[in-house]
């Protein structure tokens, strides 16, 4: 736990350099195709770093992640074998490949929808999405809807409440890191759940 308490805190310190907006979008980008780690950890901190700009970064964070959608459905479509496939094992997550495959195949657009706005392991559904060639407007509205919804969301909850999330993250630390962890785990096997 002190490991993850110094990274919050290092995060929460470096939120407020002139390169985080960058790294935000970088960080939501990669999560949307390939990285395992979600950009609520930095989008939290920066806005509570500053709330005036509670907008501009849940935008930036949005624009980041349906991009990154973007980059994730090209895996799919040009790429699977190369990319896509390594992506797929290193999560453990054939499974659940098959199961949202013929998720899209039912209705593509809740599919993304679903994904974009909960824990569940987005990078699967945006590569299948290639994998499977849906509509790409489909993907695109969809993972905007999905992801927009849940930055914003998070980040006008911290814009209200300001301080006093800041003051219930910092003393609920070790608590909100196991909650966070269940969840994030929770989405990825609730994909291989599905898959069976």
């Amino acid at each position: 736990m002190n490991f993850i308490r110094k990274c919050y805190d290092w995060t929460i310190n470096w939120a407020k350099t002139k390169y985080a907006n960058w790294a935000l979008f970088c960080i939501a980008f990669a999560e949307s195709s390939f990285f395992p780690v979600p950009p609520d950890v930095l989008l939290i901190p920066m806005v509570i770093a500053d709330r005036k700009k509670w907008f501009q970064t849940a935008l930036i964070c949005s624009a980041g992640s349906v991009l990154g959608a973007l980059l994730g459905y090209f895996i799919g479509y040009q790429l699977y074998e190369l990319i896509g496939q390594k992506i797929v094992d290193l999560y453990n997550l054939q499974g659940a490949v098959d199961i949202v495959s013929v998720k899209y195949q039912e209705h593509a657009f809740l599919a993304v929808f679903t994904a974009a706005f909960t824990p569940i392991p987005f990078k699967v559904f945006t590569i299948v999405a290639g994998l499977v060639k849906i509509s790409i407007i489909s993907l695109i509205v969809a993972s905007a809807a999905g992801r927009s919804a849940r930055f914003f969301i998070v980040a006008g909850l911290i814009r209200i409440f300001g301080e006093k999330i800041r003051y219930f993250i910092e003393k609920y630390f070790n608590l909100l890191t196991v909650v966070f962890m269940v969840l994030l785990i929770g989405g990825f096997v609730l994909v291989k759940f599905l898959a069976k």
